[in-house]
């Protein structure tokens, strides 16, 4: 029931060409009666010619030349309805790929990082690759070539106990041995299959995870063990599909004995018929015509049917990631913000990942538009999370974050992001132009606009460095660039996007002193007028907000200036001591903090 719900759904997705493939069924139905025909009237001309000796010549003749010309007629008219299925079909099922492939790509973009932290890129690529190249073949296949074997077997066949039952009851006892072996074979398959995908599925994340840190790999020397991990899986992909292919090369064995003995069985039996006058040999030649045309359509459809198996697993595979629901729907009729004044709260916030403990707890903090926020505490304590609430990448599990009094789940999803800009910590960039990655948040800005961001970032001038200045590729992940020029132009793609509310996480870390001091300046210059929330292990950067939230434990332990926290003597105290002092008191740390400003 399963594999065969699967492909009801393969054959739902055609739902936009509906009309398409009403017209190539009813082509196929046509295709299946001219097929059935072409036996028929071979049976009936050596009818005639087996009688001839009671005919004259001219009747012979005129009856030969009537079941010729009509079947020339109908083989016309096959040639014709085969080419028009063939061309619609290639065209329909080109067309559902790419759209079915779009469709996946769209959905994979916009599920949530709880998805894409347990899935491997590497699958996802070969899930959409695989799956829709699945979906294409089937198709093509079943449309151009199987639709009519089908039709013939349910609708025609019968018809030709209406010619002798004796006789069609030999092809219907074929039909139901193929069907039966094939069903069985199915049973015995299916699972095992869906273990050879899994097995698929792993050797292309871990090729994905080799070639995507092949520094790595190179650097440590792991370049034959990462080699005998990829042998490993391919030998347990093997030992999985050779009792899966043992399986069909029996089918074919089984199919082509059945069809061997029954076109034996038709001669036999036919010739007994003859001889009592219960069967012409025209209906002889004509059922031994169905028998072989039946089988070659048999065979196929055995053939197609036994890649359907194969292919079910990453069909499935296909379907379960778009079925995959995002952890933050977007609510009926929710709000599309224009431009946010970015007013921002955080009230009585909780969250936690899935089966996991809370991360963070009680966080309550309240930004006016325009207000510098910085948040700072150990790695872990809960500073980056509540920042990904903000962009709404997770919901808060307790609580709310509201944007100017909406809540964050009232508002549509692309116009929150719309008003939230961030320079990561880790910078991240597509293997596609400087101009490109630039225009990432903000498509329609200009040239001159474009290059006052970079120079405000310190990125003009290395960027016209470059060989083809704006025009350069950048590498897989910017890997052509330095880790400071990659910041640096993260840093001038949010000032180009001019956002009301920003995030800085640790938007500076990869600055040297001197270029990391100018675009302070320049950030500075940015932040005027916006909501910033400064993400900071390097506490010399937030010396001058407006309010500091030290985290701990996933609450807020201390808030206050710069100067407050110091003289509170509490965890901000201990922090800049650590980092600054190392042997010094913690008040030289306070005044080299105040001679960096």
């Amino acid at each position: 029931m399963h594999f065969i719900r699967l492909y009801a759904r393969v054959l739902r997705m055609l739902a936009p060409d509906r009309w398409v493939a009403i017209g190539l069924g009813i082509a196929n139905v046509a295709m299946a009666g001219l097929l059935f025909l072409e036996p028929v009237l071979f049976g009936r001309v050596v009818d005639v010619l087996s009688h001839a000796a009671g005919m004259s010549r001219d009747q012979v003749w005129q009856a030969a030349f009537a079941l010729l010309s009509l079947w020339g007629a109908v083989g016309l008219s096959g040639i014709g309805a085969t080419v028009a299925v063939s061309l619609l079909a290639d065209r329909m099922a080109h067309r559902n790929r790419l759209s079915s492939m779009h469709r996946f790509f769209e959905h994979v973009l916009a599920l949530p990082l709880s998805f894409h932290g347990d899935v491997q890129s590497g699958r996802l690529m070969k899930v959409m690759l695989v799956g829709s190249d699945n979906l294409f073949s089937i198709w093509l296949a079943f449309f151009r070539d199987h639709m009519s074997t089908f039709v013939a077997a349910i609708v025609l066949l019968p018809l030709t106990l209406a010619m002798n039952w004796r006789l069609g009851l030999l092809l219907l006892t074929l039909v139901v041995v193929f069907a039966v072996i094939t069903a069985f074979v199915i049973r015995q398959t299916e699972t095992a299959q869906g273990r050879v995908e899994m097995f698929q599925s792993r050797l292309a994340g871990t090729a994905q995870d080799a070639l995507s840190n092949v520094v790595v790999v190179q650097s440590f020397t792991r370049m034959s063990s990462e080699a005998r991990m990829f042998g490993d899986i391919v030998r347990q992909v093997l030992d999985h599909q050779f009792p899966v292919l043992n399986w069909w090369a029996v089918v074919s064995v089984l199919t082509r004995a059945a069809s061997t003995l029954t076109v034996i069985a038709i001669f036999i039996l036919g010739t007994v018929l003859h001889l009592d006058g219960k069967a012409t040999v025209g209906e002889i030649v004509s059922f031994m015509g169905f028998a072989t045309l039946l089988i070659g359509k048999l065979e196929g459809a055995v053939a197609f049917v036994s890649r359907l198996v194969f292919q079910a697993p990453g069909i499935a595979e296909f379907f379960e990631v778009l079925d995959a629901r995002t952890s933050v729907p977007e609510r009926p009729g929710a709000l599309s913000l224009s431009r946010a004044e970015g007013a921002v709260v955080f009230e009585r916030v909780g969250f936690a990942y899935p089966g996991g403990p809370l991360i963070l707890s009680d966080v309550e903090f309240t930004a006016p538009p325009g207000r510098t926020i910085a948040l700072v505490g150990q790695t872990g304590a809960g500073k980056s999370t509540a920042m990904a609430l903000l962009q709404r990448l997770w919901d808060p599990v307790a609580g709310r974050v509201t944007l100017d009094g909406h809540d964050l789940r009232d508002i549509t999803l692309d116009s929150l992001r719309r008003n939230v800009g961030v320079v990561f910590q880790e910078s991240m960039l597509f293997n596609r132009t400087i101009k490109d990655n630039l225009l990432v948040g903000r498509p329609d800005a200009t040239q001159p606009e474009i290059e006052r961001a970079c120079q405000m970032a310190e990125a003009h001038d290395f960027i016209m460095r470059q060989p083809k200045g704006y025009d350069t590729l950048v590498g897989e992940r910017g890997a052509s660039l330095s880790g400071g020029q990659r910041q640096r132009l993260a840093i001038a793609r949010a000032l180009l996007k001019d956002p009301p509310v920003l995030i800085l996480d640790e938007a500076t870390s990869a600055l040297d002193a001197a270029t990391e001091a100018r675009v302070q300046r320049a950030l500075k210059a940015l932040m005027a007028g916006r909501t910033t929330f400064i993400i900071a292990h390097r506490l010399s950067t937030v010396r001058d907000a407006d309010e500091i939230l030290v985290f701990d434990g996933g609450r807020i332990a201390e808030r206050g200036t710069f100067d407050e926290l110091v003289r509170l003597g509490g965890r901000f105290a201990e922090l800049v001591k650590t980092q600054l002092t190392a042997s010094a008191p913690l008040e030289t740390a306070a005044g080299a903090v105040k001679a960096a400003e």
